[in-house]
């Protein structure tokens, strides 16, 4: 099923300048247009922004995005893109166990000011 440049930023999130500027960086290929000019999105496009917002979401620099797409465009690199994806999802974890770490210092100050705020009332 066709997509419109619109239908698919609804889709997926991204604004047509994304889309536009994936495009033109190469992470996005091979996408049809219409007699007049205009960009036509399929579900495998869709499937593949989904798979771009999740590395894009998680932190994963646009250099490597790109090597990714690269890598995925050849059927024997199935042993790179995996060695790549290993090395993002280490990050993720390593971005998770900081940011429960920063979420304790968080809580806590939550904590300290619950106490004062206890106490002020009393008073």
């Amino acid at each position: 099923m066709p997509y419109t440049p619109g239908e698919i930023a609804e889709k997926t999130g991204f604004s047509l300048d994304t889309l536009r500027y994936y495009e033109r960086i190469g992470l996005l290929e091979n996408v049809s247009r219409t007699a007049g000019g205009q960009r036509i999105f399929t579900d495998n496009d869709i499937a593949w922004l989904s798979i771009l917002r999740c590395l894009r979401d998680t932190g994963m620099p646009i250099a490597q995005m790109r090597r990714y797409a690269e890598l995925s465009r050849d059927t024997t690199t199935v042993t790179e893109r995996r060695e790549l994806l290993e090395d993002h999802d280490t990050k993720i974890g390593l971005r998770i166990d900081e940011l429960i770490l920063q979420r304790a210092h968080v809580r806590e100050k939550i904590r300290y000011y619950q106490s004062v705020d206890v106490g002020a009332r009393e008073e």
